[in-house]
């Protein structure tokens, strides 16, 4: 075949992957986030700039990998070797498939899995072409990736469990909880950074090779490079933390790593509850008279473009969810704040280790077709991703979740359970850890199922079942189920209207 014959398909690929990452970052980067945002260390604005730099590293130095499962882990390319350009096409329609389901979704506030939907489409265009016996439904193809959906939410819960217990009965419950709570971060620091440069460095860079390093070797370096991160934060950073929370400094954020060597700064006077309530007054006037105040076409276009940024997420005056809030236990509120600020780093670690995985959802398609339209051959089991591929779809995720990610935070937010920032560090570096091995090995696990998974583990911690929102759960667990076979029924449905259409001789 002359392949750039085929150029449209090239093109239509790319504005059906970018859509997909899109609808991508729009439902899943809300995950990342979700539990940082509704415990209030993060407002939505603070976590939407942070992700774009995250969810865009995780992406392009990671994200290979399971590119490759999606793209010929899934089904038997090699029946398409006679017709490439039957292949260009069913990519094309998979990912459009893809994306149209999981755009949709997201305008309904379902928090569904962007990898459900493009293996089912996948799987819905390849059994529209060549019958179920294209697929590979073994277990090295479908199988382990839906075995992945049940074990993924349930390692996260475990691990993130496993987390929170030992913060809970390790710091929490004692009654010099913030001493032992600056003790206790720069060893989340060490795991967190250790977990995340272990994989970078034994999974090499785009375009390159891997070390060829054994991943015991690995661990040792990163394991050194972490302890002494770790040694760092427990110098500069705990010092900062005590002045700035127990003493109530006005300690700057630059002032961390200078935090020893300089004298007491001004004192914050803490707040009352009158103070409290005249800010909250002082804000709602404020927020009336802008309301109030006619709009100029400056402010027309600012308001669309940070509309996305601009809305409430957090559900913490829903009167739904005051008997589930109310079982959770309170802690001691500064200790409370020490997790605040290592929670914003394993929010990083969460939303990185989401964009090295899930970024394969749009990459996959891309990719294969991309290298079609260059050899005007089907590519073999492994395909080579392009760098600019992850780039590509790592911009559209960034956009997707700036633009539209509002709609799955308000519908996770504290709707599953009560969310401090002790749990939400918990839910998120368990979630991180169990992520970040899969996509080490290639396996394409859901995040959904995966920070889902951690905050029931985590809400289940607080020793009452009913601290659990199980109907959102269910919602949650319903929206699982049904996305695979609606996105393989639009994929296959596609393909089939195109592929087997009269052809005008």
């Amino acid at each position: 075949m002359n392949p750039h014959m085929y150029t449209f398909l090239f093109v239509m690929v790319l504005i059906f992957s970018f859509a997909d990452a899109y609808g991508n970052g729009a439902n899943d980067v809300a995950n990342s986030f979700a539990t940082s945002v509704s415990s209030g260390t993060l407002t939505l604005t603070q976590a939407v700039c942070i992700a774009i730099v995250t969810e865009f590293c995780g992406a392009y130095f990671l994200g290979s990998g399971t590119a490759n499962t999606i793209s010929g882990g899934i089904i038997d390319v090699t029946q398409f070797s006679n017709q490439p350009e039957l292949l260009m096409l069913g990519m094309t329609m998979s990912v459009l498939g893809s994306a149209t389901w999981v755009i949709f979704a997201t305008s309904q506030g379902w928090p569904v899995s962007s990898t459900h939907s493009i293996t089912g489409a996948i799987i819905g265009m390849s059994i529209a072409a060549y019958g179920g016996g294209s697929v590979k439904w073994g277990y090295d193809g479908v199988a382990k990736i839906v075995t992945s959906w049940f074990v993924s939410p349930l390692i996260a819960g475990v691990v993130a469990s496993i987390i929170f217990l030992v913060t809970k009965y390790a710091v929490l419950q004692h009654q010099n909880s913030f001493k032992r709570g600056l003790l206790a971060i720069p060893v989340y620091v060490f795991i967190a950074f250790w977990v995340n440069i272990t994989f970078i460095i034994s999974k090499g860079l785009p375009g390159t090779k891997a070390v060829n390093w054994s991943f015991k070797k690995i661990v040792g370096i990163s394991c050194a490079i972490s302890a002494g991160i770790g040694l760092l934060a427990f110098i500069f950073y705990s010092n900062w933390l005590r002045r700035k929370i127990q003493n109530r400094e006005d300690m700057k954020i630059w002032m961390i790593f200078v935090s020893p060597f300089i004298g007491t700064q001004p004192i914050i006077p803490e707040t009352t509850e009158d103070d409290i309530k005249a800010t909250k007054e002082a804000s709602d006037l404020e927020a009336q008279a802008v309301e109030n105040k006619p709009l100029t076409r400056i402010d027309k276009i600012k308001k669309i473009i940070f509309n996305g940024v601009n809305q409430e997420v957090r559900n913490l005056n829903n009167p739904r969810l005051a008997d589930i809030h109310a079982r959770a236990k309170k802690y001691d509120n500064d200790t409370e704040l020490l997790f605040e600020f290592i929670q914003v780093l394993t929010a990083c670690a969460a939303s990185f280790a989401h964009g090295s995985n899930d970024v394969a959802n749009s990459v996959g398609p891309l990719s294969t077709v991309y290298r079609i339209w260059q050899t005007g051959k089907v590519p073999g089991k492994s395909v080579s991703v392009a760098a600019w591929n992850l780039a590509f779809c790592a911009a559209g995720i960034d956009v997707g979740l700036a633009t539209y990610g509002y709609h799955i935070m308000r519908a996770l937010g504290n709707n599953v359970t009560y969310t401090t920032p002790s749990r939400g560090f918990a839910a998120e570096l368990g979630t991180s850890l169990t992520i970040v091995t899969a996509s080490k090995i290639g396996l394409p696990v859901s995040t959904s199922h995966c920070i889902t998974g951690a905050m029931v583990g985590v809400g289940l911690c607080n020793g009452d079942w009913r601290a659990i929102n199980w109907k959102m759960f269910g919602i949650t667990f319903l929206s699982w189920v049904i996305t695979l076979p609606f996105a393989g029924l639009a994929s296959g449905l596609l393909f089939a209207f195109v592929a087997y259409s009269p052809m005008k001789v």
